[in-house]
C-alpha cells in the first residue's frame, strides 16, 4: 500500500477523528493512521514524516524475524539456550537458565528477575559482549514463571536469528518483508560488536510501520504471495500466558495486538474490525492515548 499524502493536522475524510486528534496533539501525537478493509480511511499529522526512533516497537520486527528463522528451518522455539548459546554461558549455569528455551526469549519471562540493556543501561556498560553479559547474570525465576520486561530476551532472540542466518537483522528481512512492504534499507541500532539490537533501535516512519501492520492484519499474505506463515502470526500474536503479551507483541482491549514503542508509536492491529491504527508520537501519557484510541477511535470502525 502506498502511503498518501494528506494536509497536516486535516484529517481524511472518510472517519471523523476530529476529537481524538484534538486531545492526540495536546499530549505529543505527531500523527496517526487508520485503515479498514486494507483501505487509508483517516490520516493526520502536525509534523513531517521522517524516520524515527520506534524504540520497542522493534521487538514485533524481532517477532517476525524469528518465524521467518522457524519457516525456514534456521530454528526451534523449544531448542535450549544451552545448546543455542553453547559457546556464550558462563563457567557455572544456573539451573533455571539450563531448563530456559527459545521460546522463553519472547515471553518476556526468561527468568531473570530485574530488567537489562535497557535504554539508559547500555551506555554505561563496561563489556562489549552482551551475550556473555546477560546469560552470566543471575535467573532467580524458572523460565515462564515470572513476567519481567526486559531487552534481555528479544536481544538475544536477534543474535540468534543473525547467526542462524549469517547476517544482520536488516540484510535478513530485507529480501523476506522490507522490499515487499515498500521499506528501503531502515537503521537499526546495533550493540558494540556490531550485532543488530533486535530489542529496539529500529527507525521508521509512520507509513512503514502502519504497513507492517496491515502485513500482520493480512497474516503475512502480501501481493499475492503468503510470505510468512499464517500459524506463526496466529502464535505469535496469542496472549501466552497470564500477562497480556504474545510473543514480543502486546495483547489490548477490542481483541487486538499491537507493536508498542517508547512515547506512543504504536501500530494496533484490530483483527475483528480488519482494521489498523498506528500512531507516531513523542508522547509521556501512554495510557491516556490509549485509552483515547479505544473510546475514541475504535467504536467509529
Amino acid at each position: 500500500m502506498n502511503p498518501q499524502t494528506i494536509d497536516s493536522k486535516k484529517p481524511a475524510a472518510r472517519l471523523d477523528i476530529s476529537k481524538f486528534t484534538e486531545f492526540a496533539e495536546s499530549i505529543g501525537v505527531l500523527g496517526i493512521k487508520i485503515s479498514q478493509n486494507n483501505q487509508l480511511i483517516a490520516s493526520w499529522q502536525c509534523d513531517e514524516e521522517c524516520r524515527r526512533n520506534i524504540y520497542s516497537a522493534t521487538k514485533s520486527f524481532t517477532s517476525c524475524a524469528v518465524g521467518f528463522a522457524i519457516q525456514e528451518g534456521l530454528l526451534s522455539l523449544d531448542e535450549k539456550l544451552t545448546e543455542a548459546f553453547h559457546d556464550d554461558l558462563p563457567p557455572v549455569i544456573d539451573h533455571h537458565l539450563e531448563a530456559a528455551c527459545v521460546r522463553d526469549l519472547l515471553t518476556m519471562r526468561l527468568g531473570q528477575a530485574s530488567p537489562h540493556l535497557m535504554g539508559a543501561q547500555r551506555p554505561l556498560y563496561k563489556e562489549d559482549d552482551w551475550v556473555k553479559m546477560t546469560l552470566a547474570m543471575p535467573f532467580e525465576y524458572a523460565p515462564d514463571a515470572h513476567f519481567v520486561y526486559s531487552n534481555v530476551g528479544p536481544y538475544l532472540a536477534g543474535i540468534l536469528v543473525s547467526r542462524r542466518c549469517g547476517c544482520d537483522l536488516v540484510s535478513y528481512l530485507t529480501p523476506r518483508l522490507f522490499s515487499h512492504l515498500g521499506i528501503k534499507r531502515p537503521t537499526w541500532e546495533s550493540d558494540p560488536l556490531g550485532n543488530t539490537f533486535g530489542a529496539g533501535g529500529l527507525f521508521l516512519t509512520l507509513s512503514e510501520l502502519h504497513t507492517f501492520g496491515l502485513f500482520y492484519l493480512n497474516q503475512g499474505y502480501w501481493n499475492g504471495r503468503q510470505l510468512l506463515s499464517k500459524e506463526w502470526i496466529k502464535e505469535s500474536t496469542r496472549q501466552q500466558g497470564p500477562d497480556p503479551y504474545g510473543y514480543l507483541f502486546w495483547r489490548g482491549e477490542y481483541n487486538s495486538f499491537r507493536a508498542d514503542g517508547k512515547y506512543s508509536q504504536l501500530s494496533i492491529i484490530l483483527p475483528d474490525q480488519s482494521a489498523v491504527i498506528s500512531v507516531a508520537a513523542e508522547c509521556r501519557q501512554g495510557e491516556a492515548l490509549l485509552r483515547a484510541i479505544y473510546d475514541d477511535i475504535c467504536p467509529l470502525l
